[in-house]
């Protein structure tokens, strides 16, 4: 199996491209920057250069992931989404002098397995989004995701829990601190605002 690139998108040739991957028009992948296998980049799409992206994970129109992002696999991110890279962003020093790279400390966002960024969204570095995680269409999120977390709002708030099929989930009124998923039935037992998928057990 190969990967795809249309003739429009820059690819740095030492990046590395996992097996069945797409690259769409106008993306640009830089330097040293990995991709695991059965990702799509869609188009006009941004990796910057290390930056880490696992298996079947996508890139809608127009996001950009600044370096030192890490993407877990299964990652959704959606169009026109921004991972900052920069705590203090000046495009001069004190002295008027233009900044050029060690200038200042590029630090990352972290989107762990699962998780899913949704349109317009910017996530401001550094911070961790957490596995299976949901942020709402044009929020703005300046501290960590719990996994499962579903937040939303300009700063973004945890305004409930998901589960892994991207549907909210619904507090037991019989188990208070149970979580279900009205889709999948799946079980959710929180603990002092964290979540913890419960393992169904073999028969």
């Amino acid at each position: 199996m190969t990967y795809k690139v249309q003739p429009t998108a820059q690819v740095d040739q030492s990046a590395r491209i996992g097996d069945g991957s797409s690259v769409w028009e106008l993306a640009q992948i830089r330097e040293g920057a990995r991709l695991g296998e059965g990702c799509v980049i869609g188009r006009g799409a941004y990796v910057g250069t290390d930056v880490r992206i696992g298996d079947n994970v996508k890139l809608q129109n127009y996001a950009l992931v600044y370096e030192p992002a890490e993407l877990g696999d299964g990652v959704f991110v959606g169009p026109a989404v921004v991972l900052t890279n920069d705590r203090n962003p000046r495009s001069v020093d004190p002295g008027g002098r233009q900044k050029r790279d060690g200038d200042w400390e590029a630090v990352g966002v972290k989107v762990s397995e699962g998780a899913s960024l949704g349109a317009r969204s910017v996530c401001v570095a550094p911070l961790r989004i957490g596995r299976w995680a949901m942020v709402a269409a044009g929020a703005v999120v300046t501290k960590d995701v719990p996994d499962f977390g579903l937040v939303a709002g300009v700063p973004a708030r945890r305004i409930g829990w998901v589960g892994r099929s991207g549907v909210k989930l619904v507090e037991r009124v019989e188990e208070p601190g149970v979580w279900e998923c009205p889709r999948t039935g799946a079980l959710h037992d929180e603990d002092d605002g964290v979540l913890t998928e419960r393992v169904a057990r073999a028969l």
